[in-house]
């Protein structure tokens, strides 16, 4: 069982971080960037959500109980992970502000729905299949050592994350705010295109200075804040000249 246990973290930290990759390229932030808190192409939350997803699946219910259990169980641990960071850190990994119904922005009714999704997916369709790969990796020695590598690898970049977190929260002592990780991995990139230096898609922190890269960010997300809080008044006032006029 602890063999299948790790595999399945390994392949939904793996399959998540792939996922998120997309969906920033795609839909969030329209370019290429390394999702999450760590260096390498895996993602713990999703690894966890995984286990959990596989757990859940021994669970004496029907599969639809399972379904809306596992609907409450990702929307908190999404929300758990998020507080964490922001409250321990001084980071968000991920933002729903903007979207309806949010909490805090860590969680939002679209989000939670999506969650809801995977696991009706994963209990109908994924779970016999996983279940008989996690199976064979347990029993396969290639894929043990294979874990092995994995995990070395991961707790190494765990520390050294760890250890850029502590610098980020250094450098936002004054501002007193959580930084968005994402937004600034891309500001740190502007920065090297501007001094006409390579971008990095991993290790995106090395080399970099924290508090330029603090300062420079937040000093773009006032301007922004600023530019959407003028766009608003425009709207606002175009609105009420035309509602004058139609009076």
């Amino acid at each position: 069982m602890f063999f299948i246990l790790v595999f399945l973290f390994m392949f939904g930290s793996v399959a998540g971080w792939v996922l998120e990759l997309f969906f920033r390229r795609i839909f969030s932030m329209k370019k290429w960037i390394n999702p999450g808190f760590l260096n390498g192409p895996y993602l713990p939350m999703y690894g966890f959500g995984t286990v959990i997803l596989y757990a859940a699946c021994f669970m004496p219910m029907p599969r639809w109980g399972i379904v809306i259990f596992l609907f409450v169980a990702l929307t908190l641990l999404e929300y758990i992970t998020g507080l964490i960071f922001i409250k321990g850190m001084k980071i968000k990994l991920w933002d729903y502000s903007t979207q309806w119904g949010n909490i805090q922005g860590i969680i939002c009714p679209l989000f939670s729905v999506f969650w809801g999704v995977i696991a009706a997916i994963f209990v109908y369709l994924l779970f016999n299949p996983l279940k008989g790969m996690a199976e064979w990796a347990a029993g396969s020695m290639p894929m043990v050592f294979v874990l092995g590598v994995f995990y070395g690898v991961f707790f190494v970049d765990l520390c050294i994350s760890f250890n850029v977190s502590l610098k980020i929260r250094k450098a936002t002592r004054q501002l007193k705010v959580a930084v968005h990780y994402e937004e600034l991995k891309a500001a740190i990139n502007e920065r090297r295109q501007m001094k006409k230096q390579h971008k990095r898609f991993l290790f995106p922190f090395a080399g970099a200075s924290f508090r330029d890269s603090v300062n420079d960010w937040y000093a773009k997300k006032k301007e922004a804040i600023r530019a959407a809080m003028a766009k608003k008044a425009t709207r606002k006032k175009e609105s009420n000249e035309k509602d004058n006029l139609n009076e």
